[in-house]
């Protein structure tokens, strides 16, 4: 059994074992836009000034839903190896919104460049030949993956700063409400959504990722009420509060 203390013992193995050890993760390919009268650094260095927004577009290897009723979900982000904080975290904080969009096994190209460290103001979709669409009801638009089969419309609600070693610095949890969800109807199977259709692509340890393209089910025995949250069904659990607020059950069963 190899055992270590991070930042204290060595493991002795050839490479850091510890992203290899949660795994899969699935992506946080966020989208961003700058808030007004940012001009990257070519147009400062011209003299220059747009208040059009720059468009950013980055993945996130640790990424996650956090509940789902409302839904909300997180994203990290290391600072960048010149201790500035990345744009995506400037972004939604400063605009108050962002996107995600689901990557997958055809996009893994477009993933893997939009990935790359490049100076501020350059478009991402552009450079990765991605096509845009917007999101419908965010204050402020923001560009999201057309080819992406399915994308969330979020919220910025807030930062957890944790303490890093450089070069990284300070790492920026970011939380956000999703308020908008978009499926293709092209990735459903009897009104689910098919991981065989949308082929999401994980991190793993490494350079390495995965492809789900299979899944089996298992169902936790006892009281019905929890499979609820398994479920993500927000009528059900909304069903079982109402029934819970009228006194018909305790709280411990279905209504």
């Amino acid at each position: 059994m190899v055992f270590y203390q991070p930042g204290k013992t060595d493991h002795n193995l050839p490479r850091d074992p510890f992203k290899a050890c949660v795994v899969p993760r699935p992506i946080g390919w966020i989208s961003t836009v700058s808030p007004p009268n940012v001009t990257s650094p070519s147009q400062q260095e011209n003299g220059t000034s747009s208040a059009a927004p720059v468009h950013n577009l980055a993945p996130y290897s640790q990424f996650n839903n956090l509940t789902f009723d409302p839904p909300y979900v997180m994203f990290s982000a290391n600072q960048t190896g010149f201790g500035e904080r990345k744009d995506t975290t400037r972004n939604a904080e400063a605009t108050g919104v962002f996107c995600w969009q689901l990557a997958t096994w055809d996009l893994r190209e477009a993933v893997n460049k939009s990935a790359e460290a490049v100076p501020y103001g350059v478009d991402e979709f552009e450079r990765a030949g991605l096509e845009k669409t917007w999101s419908e009801v965010l204050k402020t638009p923001v560009p999201m993956v057309k080819q992406s089969p399915v994308r969330f419309e979020c919220e910025y609600y807030t930062t957890l700063r944790l303490p890093g070693n450089p070069p990284m610095g300070t790492v920026d949890v970011v939380v956000g409400k999703v308020v908008g969800i978009h499926i293709s109807e092209d990735v459903l199977t009897d009104g689910k959504i098919d991981i065989r259709k949308t082929q999401p692509i994980a991190r793993c340890g490494y350079y390495e990722y995965i492809v789900a393209r299979e899944t089996f089910e298992m169902i936790i025995p006892g009281d019905g009420a929890n499979l609820f949250g398994l479920e993500g069904s927000v009528a059900k659990h909304k069903a079982l509060r109402e029934s819970v607020e009228k006194g018909e059950v305790d709280g411990t069963g279905p209504p």
